[in-house]
């Protein structure tokens, strides 16, 4: 009796028509923030999201009977080889990790300095004078950093991206996610330790999209695309930095320049992964096999390839990541091209008598307007009181996402602390009147 009395509480303050904080968006960061607000003594809540479902963009589907994931994937480190004989390759990467070795140290030496001084990661490779320039040279070095940053290192922050502070702090041994519940049972987890249902608590409306925020002193109005409206004191914002970027929500009155400049500067990637169903398979199997890569004068150009032989064995399943400026390009093609694109590729690496595919899944999340891409990445040039502001509230309106971390922007670990930062900070001014930094809760 005791129990359903207080998931009858819980309700009640749920439904209140006026709740103290509405959160936008049921993604890690903003289940995260939800779950902090819950446990910091703030139970009446609302939690509006877009999709019919909890997780953003840790995000699963079936692909050919399998469960694979189109969002975040955890990939333990293969060895890498191909056509090239692998000891040139071994040589080459080699370099690479030395080079690797070098940004973090010249990074540290960078953030030791007073100045807020950055460069980008291929200023730093320039200064050493180990420039990647052939194409094996480019796709080894994109394994190394586009393949975690999603962009190229001529516009990626050094200072910012460099030591890689989730592998430093989390191990660099990783794994590929094959549960069948999918990477999104993780914020799933954390929603069910304060929602009694994931479809029917009343604090958690799906299929919500809000098309504008309306913030004043007395509060927070937001109006949804069916015609909802809400009103709240405060508003905890968890859409990616490519959904603010975009058109999708109005901010009545529009949000300070200070703000658009930190919204409008700082990046937006994309990260592509490709996967293709064959008959059966036609590339080498075994230790040391499971990653191999192409070489193209153009890099980023299909680089990266998997099998996934090892998490399904007989699945006969190939995926390829693309990142950035080709995962816009392929974005804007039709499967067609692109699997006939990708069948010119095997066919070089494995002759003409490969089988045709049996079915490809390409995801779009820069044309998805719930998403606009799949994580940011920190700009060159980009300086840290800027990115404060990419953070700071306007008035009621907090905003928070990976994009809002330091330490793991770009993770769904990132999205986790900054839904648990930012909630707290709004604990913060509710209980004491006060934020953290300077000047956090300023308007102009």
């Amino acid at each position: 009796m005791l129990v359903l009395l207080f998931h009858f509480s819980l309700a009640a303050a749920s439904a209140s028509e006026s709740p103290t904080v509405i959160v936008i968006g049921a993604g890690m960061s903003g289940i995260s923030a939800a779950k902090t607000l819950h446990e910091g003594g703030i139970h009446d809540i609302l939690i509006l999201e877009a999709t019919p479902r909890i997780g953003g963009r840790l995000k699963k589907t079936q692909f050919s009977g399998l469960t694979v994931e189109l969002g975040a994937n955890w990939l333990f480190v293969g060895d890498l080889g191909g056509l090239y004989p692998s000891k040139l390759v071994e040589e080459i990467d080699k370099v690479a990790t030395a080079r690797d070795d070098f940004c973090a140290k010249f990074s540290e030496q960078l953030s030791a300095k007073q100045k807020d001084v950055d460069v980008s990661i291929l200023s730093a490779q320039r200064i050493l004078k180990q420039e990647p320039k052939t194409p094996l040279e480019m796709v080894i070095d994109f394994y190394h950093n586009d393949y975690e940053d999603a962009e190229p290192p001529k516009v990626t922050s050094l200072k910012h991206t460099y030591p890689r502070n989730e592998m430093m702090d989390h191990g660099e041994d990783l794994y590929f996610v094959a549960d069948p519940r999918g990477f999104e049972i993780i914020p799933q987890y954390l929603a069910k330790q304060f929602l009694s249902s994931l479809t029917s608590d009343p604090r958690l409306k799906l299929n919500k999209v809000v098309r504008e925020i309306i913030y004043s002193r007395n509060g927070v109005i937001v109006k949804t695309e069916d015609g909802c409206t809400y009103n709240s004191k405060y508003v905890i914002l968890s859409v990616s930095v490519g959904v603010l970027q975009s058109d999708l929500i109005e901010f009545q009155p529009t949000l300070p320049l200070w703000k658009r400049i930190a919204i409008t500067d700082f990046s937006m990637t994309i990260y592509t992964k490709i996967f293709v169903k064959f008959p059966y398979k036609f590339w080498p199997t075994g230790p040391g096999t499971e990653f191999f890569l192409y070489t193209h004068v153009r890099r980023g150009y299909y680089p990266l390839w998997q099998h996934l032989e090892n998490e399904y064995p007989g699945s006969n399943i190939l995926f390829v990541t693309v990142t950035a400026d080709e995962s816009r390009r392929i974005e804007q093609l039709p499967d067609e091209e692109i699997e006939a694109e990708i069948m010119e590729i095997l066919k070089k690496l494995f002759g003409d008598n490969i089988p045709k595919p049996e079915s490809i899944l390409v995801p779009r999340w820069g044309l998805d307007k719930f998403y606009k891409g799949s994580y940011s990445n920190w700009p060159d040039n980009y300086s840290k009181k800027r990115k404060d502001h990419l953070a700071y509230p306007v008035g009621p309106v907090y905003f928070t996402g990976e994009h809002t971390n330091d330490r793991y922007l770009g993770y769904a670990t990132g999205a986790y602390f900054a839904g648990i930062d930012t909630a707290n900070d709004l604990i913060e001014y509710i209980k004491n009147k006060s934020c953290k930094g300077f000047n956090r809760n300023r308007w102009h």
